[in-house]
């Protein structure tokens, strides 16, 4: 792509025909092609783009950090302190190894595989200081004011082991670490893909602060624009290894003008946009090895010309600042446009065609675990982990009923109970009124043999690549639950199967697919075979765990379309676990569904999709929606404040008394402390668990407000 001339007057790393190229037995494969950009001193510039897009070998060659055989090749030239330029590429390893985190410093995604799990937290910073001949006294106070910073006790963070803190301590202290040293600029790569979204948020606002305090460089690499949206001074969108449009923040998201940026803004799952509008980018991204000429995006574009095809597209200036590498990009707004979501509030819930039959039925379920005890603690009581507590839910045939809520609150507990899976504690679960676990016991009379609740109960896992034996082949995978649950199948039979829902899911040429192993699939396919696996038995009720929050936000429209495709062909029902109100508004919302919003083992919200969207009662249902970041709201990055006291949620092995939201409810009364609400009818199939939804003659109303709450109501 041609190149734009760079603006070095405030500047700290400019990269000139910067190239990372990996030579391979089909070919040279180029994961960063010629790139040439500037980044300024003390902006946050937000990088965004679809799953090998190549942000992640960007963000790499800032440091010259990219992995053999690995080739970075142009120039990336740095600002130091003394403002003299030097090219990362020239310098030795002693000097990058001082620069790596003096100056430049980096993020990574997974906080748990960067630290070391048998040290304790303090000796990851004493490590870190003692490389590069810092003062350990020094750094550790600086280490205990950054932790601060982040919310954190100190001396707990310090003397824990990793696996003793949550996930969203571990990646505030992994930011923590990355900043003991004082660098300029942080590289952040998908820091907090793995954290719910009110961590996500928490953590955004947290490294403001920080950004503004110690007047840091931030370049924060994302697949998800909406995220990182409210936080960023520039953003830019890369695909296929190079930046096609750069600009001001609000520029990029209110106003992009490259058909991609377009599309990916329309593909994104949101709260405002009406659901017919929310539409997968079609196509898929080049491959590194045969990157086409002319516009890399050209092949999927409903803009593209001759010229696209054959001469790549120069920057032209949209307005000061905002650039953009694309032919036609004055006529993209017409013909890309965006939903008209001035309607939203008019919406109406669609009409999803359950029956009155329950499938399954939860009847004041409890799931407890006993954590601790064991041969290493003899002398200890083990503790109790009150991971779902006493909740009542009944599923439909053709139901989608998607459960929301933080990281910790039990979801994925509750999922693999209601399937049969987790034995509960107490309470009961049933299927077609009969009793699960007496059927699995063959306690009493068993209409239902647990053989075929097993079958009618199915499972899609968060991960698809962990969920599937790498060493066999997709046609092996497929064949092993119909060679064990129908054995009477012949081989042409299981074959002519799975080569159909190979098809019916998009992976064709289902002959090439069915040979192929999981490596050799994007994220999208492995998750595709996923839910065929859970679909050949012909399942009543399929728990999604998390199933689409490891695809792009491109590709995430996509898999629920596929999802509620293939509900209307097998009558199944889905139980979607996410932790995303978006994606659960859209497949529930598009079935006719619910959504359940769940806090520390209780669900404190459920009722149909636009009466908890447009109407929502808990305080906590606030919460979330405030932290699902929004592309529409022009009010983002406004400063306003979460709706919520305290970041980190309470430890299931002691949950508040009471209402258990109410050590973070900024609506609190001394009720709240002693009395847990139960489920309160509010109407149209909607119930709350929370005293505010009460009369006013409810002692809720007459009880004061808990310390540091406000008086507004």
């Amino acid at each position: 792509m041609a190149k734009r001339p760079a603006s070095v007057d405030d500047s700290i790393l400019e990269l000139y025909d910067t190239s990372v190229t990996f030579s391979m037995d089909r070919g040279t494969s180029r994961v960063l092609n010629d790139v040439t950009f500037d980044i300024r001193q003390e902006e946050i510039l937000g990088v965004v783009g679809e799953s090998g897009s190549g942000k992640s070998m960007f963000a790499s060659s800032l440091l010259d950090a990219v992995v053999e055989p690995g080739v970075v090749s142009g120039e990336i030239l740095y600002r130091t302190d003394a403002g003299k330029r030097v090219n990362m590429l020239d310098l030795t390893h002693e000097e990058l190894r001082q620069l790596r985190w003096e100056e430049i410093s980096m993020v990574f995604q997974g906080a748990q595989s960067s630290f070391n799990p048998t040290m304790r937290i303090r000796e990851h910073f004493e490590l870190v200081l003692e490389a590069h001949n810092a003062p350990i006294n020094e750094g550790i106070e600086h280490a205990r004011e950054l932790i601060s910073d982040l919310y954190m006790d100190p001396d707990r963070v310090l003397d824990s082991y990793p696996h003793e803190l949550s996930g969203g301590m571990k990646q505030r202290a992994l930011i923590t670490l990355s900043l003991v040293l004082k660098p300029n600029v942080l590289v952040m790569d998908e820091p907090t893909a793995a954290l719910d979204l009110l961590m996500q948020q928490s953590i955004l606002t947290l490294l403001e602060d920080l950004q503004e305090k110690y007047n840091l460089t931030i370049i924060f690499i994302t697949h998800d624009l909406p995220l990182v949206a409210g936080l960023s001074d520039r953003l830019a969108v890369m695909y296929a290894f190079e930046f096609i449009e750069f600009g001001p923040a609000d520029d990029i998201l209110h106003k992009p003008t490259h058909p991609y940026t377009r599309a990916l803004l329309r593909s994104v799952p949101n709260l405002d946009a009406p659901l017919e509008e929310m539409t997968p980018i079609e196509g898929s991204a080049p491959d590194p090895v045969d990157i086409p000429s002319g516009c890399t995006y050209h092949e999927r574009c409903p803009l593209a010309t001759e010229i696209c095809e054959t001469e790549d597209p120069h920057f032209h200036a949209v307005s000061n600042e905002h650039e953009t590498a694309c032919y036609h990009w004055e006529d993209s707004e017409e013909e890309i446009p965006f939903a008209d979501t001035t309607e939203y509030g008019e919406q109406s819930s669609i009409e999803g065609s359950q029956s009155e039959n329950p499938v399954i039925s939860l009847d004041d379920v409890e799931v407890h675990f006993e954590d601790g005890g064991g041969i290493l603690n003899l002398f200890e009581e083990p503790d109790t982990v009150y991971a779902v507590d006493g909740i009542d839910l009944d599923i439909y045939d053709n139901d989608v009923v998607a459960l929301v809520g933080e990281s910790g609150c039990g979801k994925t507990t509750l999922g693999k109970t209601a399937i049969g899976v987790q034995r509960p504690t107490g309470g009961s679960l049933k299927y077609r009124d009969q009793d699960v676990w007496d059927a699995r016991d063959g306690n009493g009379s068993v209409d239902i043999p647990f053989k075929e609740i097993r079958r009618s109960l199915q499972i899609i896992h968060q991960d698809p690549g962990s969920s599937l034996n790498p060493n066999r082949k997709v046609l092996t995978t497929l064949e092993s639950p119909l060679k064990r649950w129908n054995k009477d199948m012949s081989m042409g039979n299981r074959r002519e199967r799975i080569h159909a829902l190979l098809n019916i899911v998009g992976m064709n040429p289902p002959e090439d697919y069915a040979q192929r192993y999981p490596h050799q699939l994007s994220g999208g396919e492995k998750q595709r075979v996923a839910l065929i696996r859970a679909l050949l038995m012909n399942p009543d009720l399929i728990l999604a765990d998390e199933a689409v929050s490891a695809l792009d936000v491109s590709l995430r429209v996509e898999m629920m379309d596929l999802m509620l495709e293939l509900q209307n062909l097998f009558d199944t029902s889905y139980l979607f676990i996410s932790h995303d109100l978006a994606n659960a508004r859209y497949l529930a919302g598009n079935a006719g569904g619910r959504i359940g919003v769940m806090y520390l083992g209780q669900i404190v919200e459920i009722g149909p999709v636009e009466e908890i969207l447009q109407n929502p009662q808990h305080p906590y249902t606030k919460v979330l929606m405030w932290a699902t970041a929004d592309i529409d709201d022009e009010s983002d990055g406004d400063g306003e404040e979460a709706p919520i006291r305290g970041i980190d949620i309470p430890d299931a092995k002691n949950p508040p008394s009471g209402c258990r939201f109410h050590t973070r409810c900024p609506e609190a009364r001394e009720t709240c402390i002693n009395q847990d609400p139960e489920q309160f009818d509010t109407g149209h199939e909607h119930k709350t668990a929370c005293f505010r939804v009460c009369d006013d003659d409810h002692p809720y109303w007459d009880s004061e407000p808990i310390a540091g709450v406000s008086e507004e109501q």
